[in-house]
């Protein structure tokens, strides 16, 4: 994709929801993915010739939110509520039911379901969002999916 116009218009939203989802604030999930969109214009001689370039977007923005979270890591969580973007289009997260139980997953969880189910990133790819081995993206991934199973349908393990 040469055209960063046509990029930025066919990705900007669905990124945008994925980051305000994973991180639980819509409007500093704007600011990452904005921040990240315009990283990848100024460097877009070398994204545009990446495999995907989105995903390289994603990792932009979720890592400069790990930076920050690694910053904050001792001051208090606030409390889980996660306001996604409308999303007419896709209906993605439609029903209020799954937005709670995602924002009831612990921070790590919730950003790796998000960056591997919206985002569509591989676990490699996940892996170097978070900062850690493909094993762990796996092992949070199963604790996330486990979480969210007893949340939405009351199922034990």
């Amino acid at each position: 994709m040469d055209d960063f116009d046509g990029f930025f218009d066919d990705h900007y939203g669905s990124t945008l929801r994925a980051v305000s989802v994973a991180i639980g604030d819509p409007g500093r999930a704007e600011d990452l993915t904005q921040e990240a969109f315009a990283r990848a214009f100024r460097k877009w001689s070398t994204v545009s010739k990446l495999e995907r370039p989105v995903a390289w977007v994603f990792v932009v923005a979720l890592n400069a939110e790990r930076k920050r979270w690694r910053r904050e890591r001792n001051a208090p969580e606030p409390e889980p509520g996660v306001s996604a973007v409308p999303d007419v289009a896709s209906g993605v997260l439609s029903t209020i039911v799954v937005r709670d139980a995602l924002a009831r997953l612990p921070t790590r969880q919730r950003a790796a379901v998000v960056l591997r189910y919206l985002g569509d990133l591989t676990v490699a790819d996940i892996a170097n969002v978070m900062g850690c081995a493909e094993g762990t993206v796996k092992a949070t991934l199963h604790h996330a999916l486990r979480n969210l199973r007893v949340e939405l349908d009351g199922s034990e393990p």
